[in-house]
Parts: structure tokens; sequence; C-alpha cells
């Protein structure tokens, strides 16, 4: 009995132990910068062109840090990674929707070999593609990543509105690899997948810390499914620029280059922590994740013939067209 007892009471310590892995919440909440908010009646608008350089910055929102069950370290840079400029395109334009081999001779490419494991495994991989509502910045000049670090250095910057479409599908192989953002710049980068204003909003004195604070938001075939203020960010416009210098410090940050800021919660991959931080525990490998990924619930990804339009009062609106 008593032997008994001691087993019956180390299953109970176990399970609590468990319980309080898979459910605790993040040790540090991450918290919203301190912007000086623009007068959107001080200022002008100047064409936004192709970008030479494209960046984005991942997981800048609390809300899409929660939905996407990831981690935050305010003491760590958040994800850095490029997209291609060629993924650029204007409202009312038709973003196509990758087909299976696209996706995987697009994943071969940038992993020569995982396409012969992806054909094996997932010969009709669906490419689970999905909207994030965005505020851009546009470099209006050349800056000297040395001024970065001075609090008070003010860069000249346009904002505009984006939508950051991807198909997550692909992103999900980068989980556990040294190149994970890699994977996720990847599955930015598709024809059609960076919908973006064709015009910018240029303060007329620019300051260190000034962002237009106005609420971002996405519909989805009239319905709401993202809307946040863009003060809501985690990081100024100065810290992302020097994340994007540090992650890539051979590039220059130059004029007409485009940074897109990060998306609110709300978007259509959404995975409960516990639930990731279970599969960590089983030691699930990237196809493992991407195959609970494809069997579960994905109606709320974007198919064929939906329509997509990120707008933010005074970034502009744009509009596409999922398409074949």
């Amino acid at each position: 009995m008593k032997v008994a007892l001691i087993v019956l009471a180390a299953v109970v310590v176990l399970i609590g132990l468990l319980a309080f892995h898979l459910f605790s919440p993040l040790r540090v909440r991450p918290v919203p910068a301190d912007f000086d908010c623009y007068d959107l009646g001080q200022g002008a608008y100047v064409p936004l062109e192709v970008p030479p350089h494209a960046f984005g910055i991942g997981l800048s929102y609390a809300g899409h840090i929660e939905e996407t069950a990831s981690d935050f370290d305010p003491e760590a840079s958040p994800p850095v990674f490029v997209k291609g400029p060629s993924a650029t395109t204007r409202d009312g334009a038709r973003a196509h929707l990758p087909t299976s081999d696209e996706l995987i001779q697009t994943a071969d490419a940038f992993e020569p070999g995982v396409g012969e494991r992806l054909r094996a495994d997932f010969p009709s991989i669906k490419a689970l593609l999905d909207y994030e509502v965005e505020m851009g910045l546009v470099l209006l000049e050349d800056i000297d990543p040395s001024r970065l670090g001075d609090p008070s250095f003010a860069p000249r910057l346009g904002f505009f509105i984006a939508n950051d479409l991807s198909a997550r599908s692909i992103a999900i192989l980068g989980e556990g690899q040294a190149d994970r953002y890699g994977y996720w710049g990847v599955s930015k980068s598709f024809p059609g997948f960076m919908p973006i204003a064709d015009r910018a909003w240029v303060p007329a004195e620019a300051k260190a810390n000034g962002i237009p604070c106005v609420e971002i938001e996405t519909t989805v075939n009239g319905e709401l499914r993202q809307r946040q203020s863009t003060a809501s960010l985690i990081y100024t416009p100065r810290q992302m620029l020097g994340f994007v210098h540090a992650a890539f410090p051979d590039g220059p940050l130059a004029a007409g280059t485009i940074v897109l800021t990060g998306t609110p919660g709300g978007v259509a991959m959404k995975t409960p922590r516990w639930l990731v931080r279970f599969g960590n525990l089983l030691g699930l490998n990237r196809f493992k994740k991407l195959s609970a990924k494809l069997r579960g619930d994905t109606a709320r990804f974007l198919d064929v013939g939906d329509e997509v339009t990120v707008q933010g009062r005074g970034l502009g609106k744009v509009t596409v067209t999922i398409a074949p």
C-alpha cells in the first residue's frame, strides 16, 4: 500500500510539472514601444516604387506572438527575413496561389534535396496561404548604420500599408533549421506576395520614435480578420533598422529599401502554446509538424477567389484577389 501511494504521488507530481510546463505563460510579456505619434495632417505623399531591397520584421505585436505560440526575449532581436522585391504587386492585382509542384520546387531550390522528401510524403501539399496586414517603412535616404545607436537619431522615412502574404507550409519547413528565417523569406516571396500601396506618407518633420499611430486591418471577403493600432508595435522604426543591419550587415540601408514592420494578431496560422510545447516534448520534426498542420482545420487559410483587403488611415488601401 505504501509503495502504491508513493507511486501515485510521483505520478501526480509529474502530471503537475507537465501541466505547468505546457500551460505556463510567457515569462516576460511584450509591451508596446514608446512612440511619438505623428499628426497625419502634417505631411505629404510620395510615390512608392518597387524597392531595391525588402525586409520583414517578425513577431512585433504581442497578439501575434501569443497566437503563434512564439517565444519572446526582450533582450534578443526579433526574426528578420528578406522578401523578394519581385513579389511586389499593387491594388487590384491577382495573387497566384502556388501549386504543389511550385511549392516543392521552391523548397528544393532553397534546400537542395528536400524536394524528394516532399514529393514522397506530401505530393499534393497545400500552400496554407495566409494574410498579414503591416505598416511598411520606406527609406527616403541612405542611412549610416552607425547612427542607429543614437536614441535621438530620426531617420527620414515614409509609411505605407502592405500585405505580407505567406505560404505557411514552406515556413514550417524551417522549424528546427539553422536558417529558419530564410525559409520565412522564401515563403513570402512568391510572385504577388507583397501587395503594397502606390504611395507613402511622409511626415513634415521626422521624429526619433515617430510613427503614424493608426488602426490597420485586414478583411477577407468582407469579414474583418485583423484590426490593431500600430501604437501596439513592440519596436520603434530605428530599432527595426538596427535589427535589419545586424542580421544583414553586408547589405546597405539604401534609399528606396522597404521594411515591413510585422503583423498584429488575427492571422489564419494559429497554434495553442500547450500544443507546440507538447510537440517539442515528443520531438516532432518539421515534417511531422507540417503533416499535423495539413491534416488540421485549414478553413481560414486563403483560397482561390478570396478577396483580401488591407488598409490603414493615411497609409492606403490595397486589395488583391487570390487566383489559380
